[in-house]
């Protein structure tokens, strides 16, 4: 896996976390275009989803900041989300009244590769990899 082209940012841990990160996730992605490496509008949709459940998560279910650090690779992207609580990310099960629970479930169907791993400071990394579709 070659990297390409890589950005790291801190999308703020309030309401509006998510969208700035899916913001800065776009302008990403435009960048890869320019550079060379676009991805087919199928990936970019998912790295979007992906990015917000994420940082969502991280926001939501944490109390520090969260960073986001995206990576145009060979055949893929890499999205890793970082956050000050050391506990993984739990499936709960999915609620029909909008409640939440779809998120991780989503996650894990749409990443070719998912982890999390402790950060020296004491919280953890998500890490999914989005394979280029066509």
């Amino acid at each position: 896996m070659a990297l390409q082209l890589e950005q790291s940012l801190d999308p703020g841990h309030d309401a509006a976390a998510a969208a700035s990160a899916r913001s800065a996730t776009g302008r990403f992605l435009k960048d890869a275009a320019q550079a060379g490496r676009p991805v087919a509008a199928a990936t970019a949709d998912i790295v979007l989803l992906v990015v917000s459940e994420l940082v969502t998560n991280a926001v939501r279910h944490t109390e520090g900041p969260c960073t986001l650090h995206l990576a145009r690779y060979e055949a893929g992207v890499g999205i890793d989300v970082s956050d000050t609580s050391p506990e993984p990310p739990v499936r709960r099960p999915p609620h029909v009244d909008g409640a939440g629970g779809w998120g991780w479930i989503l996650v894990n169907h749409l990443a070719e590769e998912l982890s999390v791993r402790p950060t020296p400071e004491g919280g953890k990394t998500v890490h999914a990899y989005i394979a280029d579709r066509t």
